[in-house]
């Protein structure tokens, strides 16, 4: 078989070239600030990220993989490009391993396609799952890759200040996968509706975080 390869596994000239987090396939809620035991008593309480759900039916292009009795997940994250195949993702309500074509090695059997369903917050409820496109669609041109835009990362901060921080939002945004591209602390989330750009920003400040959304709104 081909390798899979790492969705969203980005190539970025930003700071010191590409700067992808150890963590890229960390799951889970997102992760609050360690408590300060030295902030003053009237300091501000960090409030959590918003966990916006959609209001229609959301699609993306990724593999799904099931390992034993464990459940169906969508790697929205990075893949080990090992055999069989290894990630941690979104687990899947409503997948039916018969009504697809698959592979299967030892425990585990994944294959990748182009899926749409509904996202409620927390879980993925998949409607309907088709053979993926021989070539992954491209995501939509982001504005802030262009050079005339860059972010305030790199220009306001050293490089160990800056991996220091994309770390921290990586973990506190619940990220699936980080880098340092164009002056920007780029993050993928499961879903964004725009709510948690906006948290983004009031929390770091405009021009240093940017939020990108795995699964799309479909229309």
């Amino acid at each position: 078989m081909k390798p899979l390869r790492a969705p969203r596994r980005l190539l970025g000239t930003g700071l010191a070239g590409v700067l992808l987090l150890s963590a890229c396939a960390a799951q889970g809620g997102p992760a609050g600030s360690a408590p300060d035991d030295n902030q003053p008593d009237d300091a501000p309480t960090a409030t959590a990220p918003p966990t916006p759900a959609a209001s229609g039916q959301v699609t993306t292009v990724d593999t799904v993989l099931q390992e034993g009795d464990g459940p169906p997940e969508l790697c929205l994250g990075m893949i080990l490009e090992s055999y069989p195949p290894q990630c941690s993702g979104l687990e899947i309500a409503g997948w039916d391993w018969d009504s697809v074509e698959a592979e299967s090695s030892r425990d585990t059997t994944w294959g990748t396609y182009e899926v749409k369903g509904s996202w409620d917050g927390e879980t993925f409820r998949v409607t309907e799952a088709t053979v993926a496109p021989a070539e992954r669609p491209a995501p939509p041109e982001d504005p802030r890759l262009d050079p005339a835009a860059a972010g305030a990362i790199g220009s306001e901060m050293s490089e160990p200040e800056a991996l220091e921080l994309q770390n921290e939002v990586h973990d506190h945004l619940g990220g699936l996968s980080g880098w340092i591209d164009n002056g920007y602390i780029w993050v993928t989330v499961a879903y964004d509706d725009g709510s948690i750009q906006r948290y983004a920003d009031d929390r770091y400040g405009a021009d240093m975080v940017a939020v990108q959304s795995a699964l799309r709104d479909i229309g």
